[in-house]
């Protein structure tokens, strides 16, 4: 099939909802072309935030059910954007929600039973795009680096700023990635003291003042000196940064003032070769935090159109799941540290 019409499906860490990306890919001399055609991000109401956020808690029936059922829930949402934008896909790809994720111990899950979204969408569907990685000897993540190189290749570098800020960038003639810190998971976790989800465009961390000794804590974490392939779960969100965020008696500004200098110095340390960098996901909405990494770079910071911003990641995993059918390369060695480049992802 020379042109598809696909449905990319993203829920990230930070639990701020779904993105939906109907997309259209054609390849043309040998070289792939993407447009987002319509999109929507859907917030999860109350009752899925908290679902998800416990799953990692419930006994193995529990958790069989939830990927079944949080299947049904993806498949009726995407089968009502179909409706309600006339749309005719040829495909769905899906993320699906990650519970867990520990390459460590060779384990990952995404739930989204990617057969309950074909049963409700009539449609094949791609998902589970991490665990043949892992089988691998891989991180499973990142994975979006094959669209970096593939779709955006006019950057020296590919940043995302979501619940995790990670990046794509060459390095001796290779696609090479990593997860180089949490980002909006913990500001969204202090904001629950205002009553808010997030800090959208930092105003809150800009009240606050750095507190050098919560700073210097959070710079030591051990993480960052390893070398990549290296990737972050929830895990260690609960296990290092929840700690040290709760042991420090300073305000929740400060907290967030001193989290969002902490990122900005490992996020600009981590492209320090690189000249253009193309930054989406929500964290570029924060202008505070934008402000930051720019004064520690001296690169050119490229803060794209809307929908690019909010819908890189989901129009990505459409490119995954066409990769897949095309049983083209759709995860990198390279990124990953698997033992073979690979085309992951399961049929339904």
């Amino acid at each position: 099939m020379s042109i598809y019409k696909v449905i990319g499906i993203m829920s990230g860490t930070s639990l701020d909802g779904v993105d939906l990306a109907y997309c259209i890919f054609d390849k043309k001399q040998g070289k792939w072309e993407f447009d987002i055609i319509k999109s929507i991000s859907v917030e999860y109401d109350p009752r899925w935030k908290q679902r998800l956020m416990e799953a990692p808690k419930l006994c193995s029936e529990d958790l069989v059910k939830l990927d079944f059922e949080y299947g049904e829930y993806l498949g009726k949402l995407v089968a009502a954007f179909i409706t309600r934008q006339k749309l005719k896909p040829n495909l769905i790809a899906s993320h699906g929600h990650t519970i867990f994720h520990n390459p460590a111990q060779g384990f990952t899950l995404q739930i989204g039973k990617g057969s309950a979204i074909s049963a409700h969408t009539n449609c094949k569907v791609v998902s589970d795009f991490r665990s043949q990685d892992i089988a691998l000897g891989g991180q499973g993540a990142p994975l979006v680096p094959i669209g970096d190189k593939l779709l955006f290749s006019q950057y020296d570098a590919c940043l995302n700023l979501g619940g995790v800020a990670n990046i794509s960038t060459i390095k001796e003639n290779k696609r090479v990635a990593w997860d180089i810190s949490f980002c909006n998971m913990p500001m969204n976790y202090l904001m629950q003291e205002f009553g808010k989800d997030y800090d959208f465009e930092g105003e809150f961390a800009a009240k606050g003042s750095v507190d050098n000794e919560l700073l210097k804590e959070l710079n030591a974490i051990e993480y960052y000196k390893l070398t990549n392939p290296k990737s972050l779960g929830r895990e260690q969100f609960e296990d290092y940064i929840l700690p040290m965020l709760n042991s420090h008696n300073i305000s929740t500004y400060d907290k967030l003032s001193t989290w969002v200098e902490h990122i900005a110095i490992q996020i600009a340390s981590s492209f320090s070769d690189s000249k253009k960098i193309l930054i989406t996901g929500g964290g570029a909405h924060n202008k505070f935090l934008i402000g930051r990494i720019s004064t520690n770079t001296k690169a050119e910071l490229i803060i794209p159109q809307e929908q690019l911003i909010e819908q890189k990641e989901a129009m990505i995993f459409a490119f995954l799941g066409v990769l897949k059918m095309e049983g083209e390369i759709n995860t990198l060695s390279s990124v990953t540290g698997a033992t073979k480049d690979h085309c992951a992802g399961v049929i339904s």
